[in-house]
């Protein structure tokens, strides 16, 4: 991503903000892990959507009209020696030739200079509840200037939800963003292609999450964008089972819901396959009416649909598929109505993505369903969890999980399957595996 992307993202919110006004946004914090280890650092997503800026201890400052600078990057200072141990700093220099800043100042010196940045501005945008140490410090600096008062300096008067501002952007993917999506997308095709190759009964399900992760970072994509699901037999009816350490047994199918992350943004695929390479008779009549829900859901992902339509059409085949075949009894409309199929599936059909894997942005405008419109990119992923010891399900149907899940961007005609190079159908699979 270049910084002239960062910058248009800068220019658009100031352009909302208006003169007057003020945002100020940290980013993340680093994590530890244990003991003298940390996490691999990970900037804050709404500040590296702004800013691009990789390191921790940062806090950036748009001032919309400022004569001076209208983006000011507080960030630590160069220091060869902590650069020795930790690696190269930006500093201030590289804030502002490297990172597009109008100006940089050491991050020490926050509590000197925002608190005379706040006095000018009559609004504070600000994601309160964000950054525990921050809010303590904004609550200080607002304390100390309205105790300016009979000085004649008034400072803020209205406080905003800048994150609210900011998720609305973060919606609408431009089109260097969709191909960051669909590269990513791409590299977890092919390692869920490949575990589908390399799966063999008496593998531990950590084997096939190294297979994964092994792809990814060969193709560049070194993090994963959330941790992989790779559950063997039983395990595919937890949704979010991460444990992966059982044997994968012959005669089970495995769910794996895995998706890299490149520059920052995720993708996130899903698929479930037999261990051995054959469905079952049981375990096919399951999928293909998973694979035919997620059919029926992505012919709705188009501009003018609202989010709720997709995933109505897979509830609808889902319901409808579960009383064909004895699991459901009663009336389809009566079954949606009373939500019995949330026995066997309890999730949503989708989620946005983009830097986040469970991406933000409002569902509902206003109470309603929001439409759908060019730009936007969501996740379809029906499923079926038919646990064990399920009261009057038949023993055939026991222990399966069966998920499929793609990413989809919303064109101006319809949807493009960002992950359509993963095959999914039962001939497609069981060729790969033979093979």
């Amino acid at each position: 991503m270049n910084t002239n992307e960062f910058r248009r993202r800068r220019l658009q919110l100031m352009r909302m903000m208006g003169p007057g006004s003020i945002a100020i946004l940290p980013s993340a914090p680093v994590a530890i892990r244990n003991r003298d280890v940390d996490y691999p650092y990970r900037p804050d997503s709404d500040f590296h959507y702004l800013t691009g800026f990789p390191e921790p201890e940062a806090v950036a400052v748009l001032i919309p009209g400022r004569a001076q600078a209208e983006y000011v990057l507080f960030c630590r200072e160069s220091d060869p020696e902590k650069e020795a141990w930790n690696g190269k700093r930006a500093g201030q220099e590289g804030a502002t030739r490297d990172y597009g800043a109008d100006d940089s100042f050491p991050i020490g010196d926050l509590d000197d200079i925002l608190p005379r940045m706040l006095e000018q501005c009559e609004r504070v945008f600000y994601a309160m509840g964000c950054n525990a140490d921050l809010d303590k410090r904004m609550s200080e600096w607002v304390g100390a200037i309205r105790d300016k008062g009979r000085a004649g300096i008034q400072g803020p008067l209205e406080f905003i939800a800048l994150d609210h501002y900011i998720h609305d952007m973060r919606l609408y993917k431009s089109r260097s963003e969709i191909k960051i999506m669909r590269d990513a997308a791409r590299i977890s095709a092919r390692a869920h292609m490949h575990a589908m190759k390399v799966c063999r009964p008496g593998m531990r399900e950590w084997e096939l999450e190294a297979e994964i992760t092994h792809v990814c970072a060969s193709a560049g994509a070194r993090f994963q964008a959330y941790s992989p699901i790779v559950g063997g037999g039983v395990n595919g009816c937890v949704l979010h089972y991460v444990d992966n350490r059982d044997e994968l047994i012959d005669g089970d199918l495995v769910l794996i819901d895995a998706g890299c992350e490149i520059d920052y943004y995720a993708s996130d695929i899903t698929r479930t396959f037999p261990v051995n390479g054959c469905f079952s008779p049981a375990q096919r009549l399951l999928y293909e009416l998973v694979l035919s829900a997620q059919e029926a859901a992505i012919v709705e992902v188009r501009p003018g649909n609202h989010w709720e339509d997709p995933h109505q059409a897979a509830v609808k085949v889902i319901t409808k598929g579960l009383v064909d075949l004895g699991l459901l009894k009663g009336r389809v409309p009566t079954l949606i109505k009373n939500g019995a199929y949330k026995k066997f599936y309890m999730h949503r059909t989708g989620h946005w993505l983009g830097m986040d894997v469970h991406d933000v942005g409002d569902y509902k405008v206003d109470g309603t369903w929001r439409l759908l419109e060019p730009g936007m990119v969501m996740t379809v992923e029906p499923g079926l969890y038919i646990t064990p010891g399920s009261k009057g399900v038949a023993k055939k149907w026991q222990g399966i999980g069966i998920r499929i899940e793609d990413d989809l961007a919303v064109t101006k005609n319809g949807c493009d399957v960002l992950s359509k190079d993963v095959p999914k159908t039962v001939e497609e699979i069981e060729a790969i595996m033979a093979g």
